[in-house]
């Protein structure tokens, strides 16, 4: 078995130990499909006030600009779909965010990952991302094979769905590649017919700036009245377009503990939301995604949805 072969073996089962869904893995080079789209989608302000986007557009495309010397892009997806949901008498939060913020969970996995591989290959350089720079996850989980960017941008999977993360170590070092799955959206158009704010403008493309997660979680502003009545309930992110999608009926429940809720969540109703206090946000939220919306922007949404 050749070197190249071993290594990519080595790292694929190493992935699945530490807990990963899947692992793929797609040669370091510049992202030539996706520039015009990511251009298209600047130039028409679908990014609405997040202008991080806007920043490191060469890194986004070319993964060897932020991690020089890199030869290699290693996607890994973990599963997130909780076992238990919430009360259906509740405002809704998104699934991802019921237990520990991801981003802790997956960066130390993936830091034990890359110490494995320093360990049994040899002097590896690279870097962790899980979304939290300028990376395009789901165009490299594609591009190895984890799965396609279906209607509603997600990436999906015919084994898994779509309820998982994705992150990325970036490293210098030539590995086997795997090939590109090809798209099982079909003429299915139930994430466009479902959305409650028309956010997926067209199939394949989303506005961002109109999607309930963008106005919930990223828009610091006041909410606009235009969409009073359209958020279905949502108080944290949006998962709407998940739901309904077919793939979804393969998921199945994680097995990382630190995604799991804080029993207070699964059982509180719309009552208990709105009246609740500083104190019960950081017990419920602790460590968790959602404390990106603070208090205040918790109360800002359940206010709105109230109204």
């Amino acid at each position: 078995m050749n070197n190249k072969r071993h290594n990519t073996e080595l790292i694929k089962a190493e992935a699945k130990r530490l807990g990963f869904l899947s692992c793929g893995i797609s040669k370091a080079e510049f992202l030539e499909e996706e520039a015009p789209r990511l251009e298209e989608f600047l130039n028409k302000n679908r990014h609405g006030e997040m202008q991080w986007m806007e920043n490191h557009f060469d890194k986004r495309l070319d993964p060897t600009k932020l991690v020089p010397g890199s030869k290699s892009v290693i996607s890994l997806l973990l599963n997130y779909y909780p076992h238990e949901f919430q009360n259906k008498e509740s405002y809704k939060i998104s699934k991802y965010a019921y237990g520990r913020d991801y981003h802790f969970v997956i960066k130390d996995k993936l830091k034990r990952l890359l110490t494995f591989m320093q360990d049994e290959i040899g002097e590896i350089e690279g870097r962790a991302f899980v979304d939290s720079a300028p990376v395009l996850d789901k165009a490299w989980a594609a591009r190895s094979g984890l799965g396609w960017i279906g209607k509603n941008s997600n990436l999906l999977s015919k084994q898994t769905g779509s309820f998982f993360f994705i992150a990325e170590l970036i490293v210098d070092l030539e590995l086997e590649y795997d090939t590109p799955v090809t798209d099982h959206c079909g003429s299915c158009t139930a994430c466009i017919d479902a959305c409650p704010t028309d956010a997926i403008v067209e199939p394949y493309k989303v506005d961002g700036s109109k999607c309930i997660s963008y106005f919930t979680i990223e828009l610091k502003d006041e909410l606009p009245a235009s969409y009073q009545g359209k958020f279905d309930d949502w108080m944290f992110g949006c998962d709407v377009c998940q739901d309904v999608c077919p793939w979804n009926r393969f998921s199945k429940p994680h097995n990382e503990p630190l995604f799991n809720p804080h029993p207070q969540l699964l059982e509180n109703d719309k009552k208990d939301w709105e009246e609740i206090t500083r104190e019960t946000f950081n017990e419920i939220f602790k460590k968790s995604a959602v404390k990106r919306t603070k208090f205040e922007g918790l109360r800002r949404n359940l206010e709105f949805l109230k109204d």
